[in-house]
């Protein structure tokens, strides 16, 4: 499988992050737990160059909780503020506003010298697409004001949300860097769904994931799906569609409507939580 993705608006987006950083105090960037490396575009690092860091682990509670901590360790070592956060359903949230000010303090204390007070922070929140950015955004604001879906790439232009007088927020579309070097993390964020399926052979994406748990999950699907152990993916597959009765034309077996219940459970943490990276020692 070969990645590259790079639709035209995703030059906009990056241009339109180009132009508004001289705005702004705080760089927030959500990462996907699971692929917290992978999930990172490093044109960001360089957009905000010079600005207060804060790097959200979102989906916290489909990775391992144990993976989590270590990521929070490894960002804060790098020098970022971080935290775990589960935007859907409001967990870490509360603690946001408070980690905004301390990440900015240095700023709000430069503005006291220098005679400016109350000055809210404005921080531009950043990603890659369907990492969550607008679920984050409403939950923070208590209602719906940035647009939210499931499909990558929802949020098209940029908006401003005024969440106290405090703090304001610039939404970003989300941004992918244009050719993946490392196709590792190609196929990471494939698998969680950070790529739009349609370009994807769903089979194939099946199969690499049954491979990467076998090795690091051993025994996981087997428990999960009640199959025999298996070495060939497609093997796996096909036991995976007669455990779920997917069949076509009454008995042959239905392995891509297999390959996308298990993409999908994998998905939404049905299969349990999963880390699919640890940080670099």
């Amino acid at each position: 499988m070969h990645f590259q993705w790079y639709p035209g608006h995703m030059t906009k987006a990056r241009r339109m992050m180009q132009e508004n950083i001289k705005l702004i105090d705080l760089v927030i960037e959500l990462v996907d737990a699971r692929v917290p490396m992978s999930s990172r575009n490093p044109d960001i690092d360089e957009l905000g160059k010079g600005k207060a860091r804060l790097i959200l682990l979102n989906k916290a509670d489909l990775a391992e909780e144990r993976m989590n901590d270590e990521w929070l360790a490894y960002f804060k070592g790098k020098g970022f503020s971080a935290v775990k956060v589960n935007s859907k359903k409001g967990g870490g949230i509360k603690s946001i506003q408070g980690v905004i000010q301390e990440a900015c303090k240095e700023k709000t204390e430069r503005d006291r010298k220098r005679g400016i007070l109350n000055r809210p922070v404005r921080a531009m929140v950043v990603g890659i697409p369907n990492v969550g950015k607008s679920t984050f955004i409403n939950a923070l604001a208590g209602k719906a004001c940035a647009k939210t879906g499931n499909k990558p790439g929802v949020t098209k232009g940029k908006q401003w949300i005024r969440l106290n007088r405090s703090v304001e927020l610039l939404d970003t579309p989300g941004i992918l860097w244009p050719k993946f070097e490392d196709q590792t993390a190609g196929m990471r964020l494939a698998f969680i769904g950070s790529i739009k399926d349609e370009i994807l052979q769903t089979e194939e994406l099946a199969a690499e994931l049954m491979k990467f748990m076998n090795s690091a999950y051993p025994g996981v699907l087997e428990e999960k799906y009640g199959i025999p152990a298996f070495e060939d993916p497609y093997e796996g597959l096909k036991s995976i569609a007669e455990s779920r009765h997917c069949l076509v034309r009454g008995s042959e077996l239905d392995t891509e409507k297999a390959a996308a219940i298990l993409l999908d459970e994998f998905r939404n943490g049905k299969l349990g939580r999963f880390t699919l990276e640890a940080p670099e020692a």
